[in-house]
């Protein structure tokens, strides 16, 4: 058995704010998110790690050495150490909810936020296990930060089990997930990994091989303007304009309404006034196909209301996000291969393989050269004040993590 320090790191963790921000134009966009990196470096060296460094960005790199004469591709573990910008990640107060029963989890500073296990289906299999929530004013920040906890975890056991035979692995925390940005400044050079896995995802026993490839849309209207008390025949309202389009979206293509591997066309802002307003918008698929029906659509929605406004205009501007790394990953097998030994070796029997309605930093590492898909950290409840995640899942992760060290250095 390993003794395992998760818990004791992921309460430390927690309790330091390390929201995003996406209206910053600095990077990292919230110098708060470095107290965090800051803290991890310092420990990553106190457990031996001595090149654990923070660069200008925000990023932390370190290495663990190769203890084996094999030559084993260069492996790395990525997790991202913002909370997202939907709920408040300021002054969480984490509660263990030991030895889980089946019971409801009131949340004691908003006691109107209950945790249920019949809206929380992973809850079922948590009895006996130990939960950690927030206290009902913020959220918790597992997401992502249980997965900074496994890491932790498994290169302070990897560190002091040396019987443990591995290559070369790299650690990368990165900033600014949560905003769509967090590998924008990866130094994949110094980086000097082959493959890789974020350590981001949901379900204990869980891997992810796929993500949406996604789009951003932004709808630029440009009315007609005229004194409201003389605006007969010649007015024609953006902003009215705006809301006929949105109000024209389908429903079978809306968040709400779709589920697996359906897309969808997701308004997330509108602003503007009489004469000028904008949608933004995110177009959601697992095939570039799938993307360009979405704009199709779209732009046909928006053609057919300018129909009834000829005096006014409307652009449709469409922006790459990213795409799904299945594309990537299919060409490399070993990596999903090993990474579901590795869950086996882990006491999962039967591996969940699955792909993610959303993205994570491993989708635009894997299109930069580092196929990287997701594994399981036991976050559940993401951006919101009912998140909550199970101490032994988070363990299992960190030995899911070593195992896969592992398996990697018996394989090559």
């Amino acid at each position: 058995m390993y003794k395992h320090t998760a818990q004791e790191r992921f309460l430390r963790y927690v309790q330091i704010d390390t929201q995003s921000d996406p209206e910053s134009k600095t990077i990292p966009s919230t110098a708060k998110q470095k107290d965090l990196s800051k803290l991890l470096v310092k420990e990553l060296q106190e457990i031996g790690i001595k090149d654990a460094e923070l660069d200008e960005f925000g990023y932390v790199y370190a290495t663990i050495p190769a203890n084996t004469d094999k030559k084993v591709p260069v492996i790395c573990f990525c997790s991202h150490v913002d909370t997202a910008p939907d709920c408040s990640g300021a002054g969480v107060k984490p509660i263990v909810h030991s030895k889980y029963k089946g019971q409801d989890l009131v949340l004691p500073d908003d006691p109107s936020i209950v945790i249920r296990e019949k809206e929380h289906e992973d809850l079922k299999h948590q009895h006996g296990n130990d939960i950690i929530t927030a206290s009902g004013t913020t959220l918790l920040g597992a997401d992502n930060k249980a997965g900074v906890a496994a890491i932790m975890d498994a290169a302070n056991i990897l560190i002091n089990n040396p019987a443990i035979k591995h290559g070369k692995i790299r650690i990368l925390f990165t900033p600014d997930e949560e905003i769509g940005r967090g590998v924008n400044k990866v130094d994949m050079k110094k980086l000097g990994a082959r493959f890789g896995y974020t350590i981001d995802g949901e379900t204990a026993g869980s891997i992810e091989d796929e993500t949406f490839s996604a789009d951003g849309a932004v709808i630029t209207i440009n009315g007609v303007s005229a004194h409201p008390g003389f605006a007969k025949g010649k007015m024609e309202h953006a902003m009215k304009i705006a809301g006929k389009i949105l109000a024209k979206l389908p429903d079978r293509l809306s968040p709400e309404h779709t589920e697996g591997r359906e897309g969808f066309i997701h308004p997330t802002a509108i602003e503007g006034g009489l004469e000028k307003a904008t949608v933004k918008l995110i177009l959601r698929d697992f095939t570039e196909g799938g993307l360009k029906r979405h704009a199709r659509t779209l732009q046909k929605i928006v053609d057919k209301v300018l129909e009834g406004y000829p005096n006014s205009t409307a652009e449709v501007k469409i922006t790459e996000q990213y795409r799904n790394m299945g594309k990537v990953l299919r060409r490399y097998p070993q990596v999903v291969d090993n990474a579901i030994e590795a869950l086996k070796r882990a006491g999962f029997e039967k591996p969940l393989k699955r792909a993610i309605r959303g993205g994570t930093d491993g989708s635009r590492l894997s299109f930069m050269g580092l196929p990287c898909p997701n594994l399981f950290a036991g976050e559940h409840a993401f951006h919101s004040k009912y998140e909550w995640v199970s101490v032994q899942d988070m363990e299992k992760a960190a030995e899911t993590i070593v195992h896969l060290a592992q398996v990697w250095e018996e394989r090559s």
